[in-house]
């Protein structure tokens, strides 16, 4: 009888190799040959799942983001306005290793998404959805009475999603210069600013 493959499953197990070598090598180490040595399947073996690198890549992004998004969801639980904001940025920051992997595999996919703009056009959608998510706890927190600052919600909304990129930049890059509790302190000083009455 022939043995029944569990495709979902597969395709689960090369990304997580996909992870684990971009992680560990970079993303030039990651070959095909590699992943698919990383996961335990011969090289061929790949094909009927990812035609190639560049399509790994796109998927094991996106498998990245999707996963975020759910440990996002399960974390904020019934948080509202800056409680959901603060639970939300502390599942984006690379605050333990797998989250430092995470951001290791986003830097990756940057430098490929410069050169190619459908991973591009992934990217930023991927990054409009955070936004419109952030916006969301930000008119809640203002709706609730939690936030005082004359700093549009739209444009701390930018401010914010750029020092969560920025910290994954420099804990992969530069892992000595930005540990958790200063990135946390810095979250918290971004947050009491609009939590101050402003004249």
């Amino acid at each position: 009888m022939p043995k029944i493959v569990d495709h979902d499953q597969r395709r689960a197990d090369v990304v997580s190799a996909t992870w684990r070598l971009i992680a560990r090598d970079g993303i030039e180490g990651a070959t095909m040959r590699e992943i698919a040595a990383e996961a335990g399947f011969a090289n061929g073996a790949l094909k009927p799942y990812f035609g190639s690198k560049e399509h790994l890549l796109a998927f094991a992004f996106e498998h990245v983001f999707h996963e975020t998004n759910k440990r996002i969801d399960t974390a904020t639980g019934i948080n509202t306005g800056l409680a959901a904001l603060r639970v939300f940025c502390h599942e984006v920051l690379p605050l333990d290793e797998e989250k430092e992997s995470e951001a290791r595999i986003v830097i990756g996919f940057w430098q490929r998404a410069l050169g190619d703009t459908s991973k591009s056009a992934l990217h930023e959608r991927s990054m409009e959805l955070w936004r419109e998510r952030i916006l969301v706890h930000l008119r809640d927190a203002r709706a609730a009475g939690e936030t005082f600052s004359t700093v549009s919600d739209e444009d701390f909304a930018g401010i914010l999603m750029n020092m969560l990129l920025g910290a994954q930049i420099s804990v992969a890059l530069a892992p000595g210069t930005s540990t958790r509790l200063q990135l946390i302190s810095q979250l918290e000083a971004m947050l009491n600013l609009l939590q101050t009455p402003q004249t």
